[in-house]
């Protein structure tokens, strides 16, 4: 059985022939030399483009976020972490709490646990970022959605991972 980095689990029969058999050697390759590797897709895709979990630890996780031009992230706050944004290429304008700050390539900003914030890309080119998560739960039921011109809720973060994995039924 798979598990996804949603939690989602779906059984793949390990067989003899083809794609199947294929799959489970990889995913058993995975599982034996690099830990938990295997449970998650390394880049996630979103509507603004990318984040990719770089390493995970007991109270922090670091990811690399990629922001497609002109597009932002949800204005949203977290109740369990706070976060460190370092740009590392391109433009940010960033919302936190009542500020509005503008970074280039090598500063960073902190956002503090509660605030609302937010990420966009006013420039033409990529916006990439590291992301320091900091607290003790960092998982994505901790986001509080205010504003999003995607549509999602303020507990979509699940749902939307179960339909780009092909979940049926997910509402």
């Amino acid at each position: 059985m798979l598990q996804y980095g949603s939690g989602v689990k779906r059984t793949l029969p390990c067989g003899t022939k083809g794609l199947k058999h294929t799959i489970c050697t990889i995913v058993n390759t995975l599982k034996s030399h690099s830990g938990t590797v295997y449970k998650e897709f390394p880049t996630v895709h979103r509507p603004w483009r990318t984040y990719t979990v770089l390493q995970e630890g007991s109270g922090f996780k670091l990811k690399r976020i990629e922001v497609k031009p002109g597009a932002r992230l949800s204005l949203q706050s977290h109740k369990h972490r706070s976060e460190h944004w370092v740009v590392v290429s391109g433009k940010a304008l960033v919302t936190n709490g009542d500020e509005l700050i503008e970074l280039e390539v090598n500063q960073s900003t902190y956002i503090p646990l509660g605030n609302k914030h937010r990420l966009k890309n006013p420039g033409s080119e990529k916006l990439i970022l590291i992301k320091v998560q900091c607290g003790e739960y960092l998982g994505k039921d901790d986001i509080v959605r205010y504003e999003d011109i995607y549509g999602r809720s303020p507990s979509a973060a699940d749902t939307a991972d179960q339909k780009a994995i092909g979940v049926k039924n997910v509402s």
